[in-house]
């Protein structure tokens, strides 16, 4: 059974715990063992299972090499707990799997985790105010609004204000925007968003989101200092002063600023307990409970990292302020005192960066309701945290700038033309990807010309309008689309083909005035006043 690669959507811990298992069970050797003067058929030692299932973690892209022996040990004690495994007598259910001798056995058949019926949380309809609903006082005609295809009388209308005539029009002005209205937007197109990025048909599954807060995405976009760390408007929820300087001084060591030089060895490793020991006591992680479903499920576009840290940036945005502040200050130091290299050994057996990662990802991320693979699938999404915590945890400049401008278009007076299209409501925001010039120049040619000159070919055909009118417009179309045109006409001999001049009958001549003789001027005596 070849591993694969569990993507994001619903009850992704609950997929990855049944395939590690059949995994396992599929890659595990089975031999015949000798235990006290007996022999037991297709078992195997705790240290071989230890070998085993450490290398297929680490050969799985759901989790990767960083998966340490000892994470492989507390995953065993969970299989023999759910008894995934027993020992050679059948027994199971208490976690007192060690890395020794010990034979264990598969039971007939795994019990594979069946996938939990969540109550639906129902979609959360957001209202906003009737944008077009004049405010009380102004009185305004009802202009009736219907979609109208693009035609040559539509254009001439858009552009003949260029011209000097102006089709009836009204200013629509739109209700002001409360804060509480800018919030709901800023919720609404920031789920709408992370929706699209984690490629599902809907976040029910992952998310309630009825507990997203509006006020704190705001919050976790506007108020933040020069440095991006979000400023709390309650500094009672501020970490201590004495918990800063202890992070602050491992941070940026062996400058400590905030604290003086150590005096004794093993100083640092102190102040490091000390910053465990605190954030290891909090009773929710830094994610929190309410979000753990929808961070497991962003784990799924790890492969993508691009992708990934979009997807984090958008979640963390969701975190109430202090949370997301301490996440920010929490990861940045792990991942400073990662690369210090003047830092001496916090651990005398665990690597730095590991220890980082066994130390908070729990603090970080876990569940309310304990789940057997809360633990690894911390770890892989704190490492990663570590490796773009810049980019992670900044605000999405596109979304940011995306809602803003929807916001604007919003308070903005309209100016709206009896039955034309320009009365269609704002399309949903989009988000751009970036293309190669060659591919650019490519689109502007066939994507705005192709559609103009189909435009200018049905003002000519146009057998409807009168010969004036047609000059007319052709006339604003050359003025407004000079490429276009030429592309049409090139010559001046192309544009007289479209109205040859008619041949102009002399009038006839009388014949009276021919039989008429000529007659001399003669000079007559004017009347004198």
């Amino acid at each position: 059974m070849e591993p694969r690669l569990v993507g994001p959507g619903p009850y992704r811990a609950t997929r990855l715990w049944n395939e590690i298992i059949e995994l396992f069970r599929a890659g595990m050797p089975l031999r015949k063992h000798r235990c006290r003067f007996k022999s037991y058929e297709r078992c195997f030692k705790a240290s071989e299972a230890v070998d085993c299932l450490h290398e297929l973690l680490g050969s799985n892209q759901n989790f990767g090499p960083e998966v340490t022996r000892d994470q492989t040990v507390k995953l065993l004690k969970k299989f023999l707990k759910n008894h995934v495994i027993e020992d050679i007598k059948g027994k199971w259910g208490k976690e007192d799997f060690e890395d020794d001798g010990r034979l264990y056995r598969f039971p007939p058949s795994s019990p594979l985790k069946s996938y939990p019926k969540k109550p639906s949380c129902g979609k959360e309809v957001i209202k906003f105010p009737d944008w077009n609903e004049p405010k009380a006082g102004r009185s305004q005609e009802h202009i009736p609004v219907k979609s109208v295809a693009m035609n040559s009388e539509m254009w001439y209308k858009r552009h003949s204000i260029a011209i000097g005539e102006v089709p009836g029009c009204k200013l629509v002005f739109r209700r002001e925007l409360t804060q509480t209205n800018i919030e709901e937007i800023w919720k609404s197109m920031t789920l709408s968003r992370l929706q699209k990025v984690l490629g599902l048909d809907s976040l029910d599954e992952v998310l309630d989101t009825k507990l997203v807060n509006s006020k704190h995405i705001v919050q976790n976009v506007y108020n933040v200092n020069k440095q991006g760390i979000v400023t709390l408007e309650d500094k009672s929820k501020e970490l201590p002063h004495w918990i800063l300087s202890a992070m602050k001084c491992l941070a940026n060591w062996p400058s400590c600023s905030d604290l003086k030089q150590p005096t004794y060895s093993g100083f640092e490793r102190d102040v490091f307990k000390t910053i465990v020991d605190y954030f290891g006591q909090m009773k929710e992680p830094l994610l929190t409970f309410h979000f753990f479903d929808i961070f497991v499920s962003v784990l799924g576009l790890l492969q993508k990292p691009s992708k990934a840290v979009e997807a984090l940036q958008i979640s963390c945005l969701l975190l109430p302020p202090e949370n997301r502040k301490r996440l920010q200050l929490l990861v940045r130091m792990m991942a400073r005192i990662s690369l210090n290299q003047d830092l001496p050994p916090l651990s005398e057996s665990v690597r730095t960066r590991t220890l980082m990662v066994q130390a908070f990802s729990r603090c970080i991320l876990c569940s309310k309701d304990e789940i057997d693979l809360d633990e690894l699938l911390a770890a892989k999404l704190v490492s990663f945290l570590m490796d773009y915590y810049q980019e992670i945890l900044s605000v999405p400049c596109a979304l940011k700038s995306s809602i803003e401008d929807h916001v604007v278009h919003l308070q903005r007076v309209q100016i709206k033309y009896a039955g034309a299209d320009s009365d269609a409501p704002l399309p949903p925001p989009s988000f751009c990807q970036q293309i190669s010039t060659g591919e650019f120049e490519y689109q502007r040619a066939t994507g705005s010309q192709e559609p103009l000159a189909a435009l200018l070919e049905e003002i000519v055909m146009n057998k409807e309008i009168s010969v004036k009118d047609k000059k007319k417009k052709l006339k604003q179309f050359q003025k407004s689309y000079p490429e276009v045109y030429r592309v049409r006409f090139p010559t001046p001999e192309t544009e007289a083909m479209l109205f040859p001049e008619k041949m102009k009958q002399k009038p006839p001549i009388l014949m009276w005035a021919l039989k008429k003789p000529f007659q001399p001027f003669h000079r007559t005596r004017s009347f004198r006043m």
